[in-house]
């Protein structure tokens, strides 16, 4: 067993031995260049998607900014910039992996490979369907990147769209990945003006129409300062009739994705006008009787 892995230098053929095992100089040399060789491939592949990604990156960047009529749009834009650095990345993995097979085995390899590949692509029909699905969804606009999404129970912004895979960010900051081919109802809810819903309480011993004429004032007033709104808000009326109080319902329409801002701002702007009209939110209340002795 200790012959097996002992080297020793053969002087004569300038090769060594490890065990009986002769290995000639030529076969040392051609074995470095491999390594070189495959070692360059993978320099190369990194080179190619940093530097392909870039030029990509600042050609979308200057067409986003051009002031030409054919100019895409900012979601439209990102997302083909996204579709791009993709189609990149999987091609230069494609030749640079098939160049490294090559490098390795020969053409024994790569004819290995040719038919792994097609192996691969009867098995790969998940993959195919992923990639299929995905030129649909670009083609047809479906959604863009920054869109508000809901798809497969899952709902957050997009944040790229790739060939195979759809990325989204929720709210609570997690990360979800969805197979292009999996996707089969999409909710974009960034397409069109977003429903402003405010309800507010008033108990029932104010007066109704003294706190729907404040309300109206409010709302009067937040159209002329807030650029979001596109319609209203405006008191709808009663919405309903609770065990503590009176439910007050504003509705509006605002921006895609601003509707969240002006409902927060609307509220605030309604406890103040509230406060200085003394009118009365309901809250929990406690009364506590003491019998006389």
């Amino acid at each position: 067993m200790k012959d097996i892995f002992a080297f020793k230098l053969d002087l004569n053929s300038g090769g060594i031995n490890i065990g009986n095992i002769p290995i000639t100089t030529e076969q040392i040399t051609h074995g470095i260049f491999k390594v070189l060789k495959i070692l360059s491939i993978a320099v190369i592949m990194y080179l190619a998607i940093k530097i392909g990604s870039t030029i990509i990156h600042k050609f979308m960047d200057k067409q986003r900014k051009s002031d030409l009529k054919f100019t895409l749009d900012e979601k439209r834009s990102k997302t083909l910039e996204a579709v791009l650095k993709s189609v990149l990345r999987y091609s230069v993995y494609f030749f640079g992996i098939v160049g490294i097979i090559g490098q390795i085995f020969g053409d024994i390899g790569l004819t290995f490979a040719g038919i792994g590949g097609v192996a691969i692509g009867f098995g790969a029909q998940s993959l195919v369907k992923d990639i299929i699905n995905g030129f649909f969804i670009l083609f047809e606009d479906q959604y863009a990147v920054g869109d508000y999404i809901t798809v497969d129970g899952k709902e957050g912004i997009v944040e790229s769209i790739e060939l195979r895979v759809t990325r989204l960010r929720d709210f609570n900051g997690d990360y979800h990945i969805i197979p292009n081919g999996l996707i089969t109802k999409v909710t974009n809810h960034s397409r069109g003006n977003a429903r402003v819903l405010v309800e507010v309480d008033i108990a029932y011993e104010e007066d109704v129409d003294k706190a729907i004429d404040v309300l109206s004032n409010v709302c009067s007033k937040f159209i002329s300062e807030n650029e979001n709104m596109v319609e209203g808000p405006k008191v709808a009326g009663i919405s309903a009739l609770k065990d503590s109080g009176i439910t007050i319902r504003i509705v509006g329409k605002a921006k895609p994705m601003t509707h969240w801002e002006c409902e927060m701002n609307l509220r605030k702007e309604i406890k103040k006008a509230l406060s200085l009209a003394n009118i009365e939110i309901p809250y929990p209340k406690r009364v506590i009787m003491k019998e006389r002795e």
